[in-house]
């Protein structure tokens, strides 16, 4: 019953308790270092649902990604504006994989379980990533997640199997227009060029 409430509060933080709260806490956040371990998840109700358990062998990061487009240096040899290569340069990547990503070079032993959002401000987004040591004879031995333990997963993060990776990879549309991502976009490509 208590993570229906938590749920509700944070459906709309603009309208409930979390948006003061979470401002006093940015303010915190803003001062520690990129990347924190911490003790125990901020938004519990979206962690269980994504496969967190209070016990040993799961560890929980917060991981601070700068907002905006990717920022280019401008050129010193002239050019007319159009062609400084400077705005309008976005990353492939959602800021949700870049966190799992940073999160996974961190901590290389354990690996990336999941992630949701926490908060953003004018300049910053922080995600909380949900990590596994598959090492540990606590996940060994638990049958709803060992399988991160198989040699298949190791960095999954990287490799875009997380589900901020399928999700940029355009692997969660189906039907017309999602021909071109299965199995990956580089796969059709090669198909593509194998026929011309």
């Amino acid at each position: 019953m208590a993570y229906k409430y938590i749920a509700e509060a944070w459906k709309k933080p603009e309208k409930s308790f979390v948006k003061d709260l979470m401002r006093q806490r940015a303010i915190e956040w803003r001062k520690q270092p990129a990347t924190v371990r911490i003790e125990s998840p901020t938004r519990l109700d979206r962690a269980r649902n994504l496969g967190y358990k209070a016990k040993q062998g799961f560890v929980i990061t917060r991981v601070r990604v700068r907002r905006g487009g990717m920022r280019k240096t401008r050129p010193k040899a002239g050019r007319r504006p159009k062609r400084m290569g400077v705005t309008k340069y976005k990353p492939a990547k959602s800021m949700r994989l870049i966190a799992e990503e940073r999160a996974a070079k961190n901590f290389p032993n354990l690996e990336v379980l999941n992630s949701y959002w926490v908060w953003e401000d004018g300049r910053f987004k922080w995600f909380e990533v949900i990590m596994v040591d598959p090492n540990h004879p606590a996940i060994k031995s638990d049958k709803n997640v060992n399988w991160i333990c198989e040699d298949v997963y190791h960095g999954r993060a990287f490799r875009g199997l997380t589900s901020a990776g399928k999700e940029v990879r355009g692997l969660r549309y189906k039907g017309r227009g999602a021909e071109k991502v299965r199995p990956s976009r580089r796969a059709v490509r090669k198909r593509k060029e194998r026929k011309t």
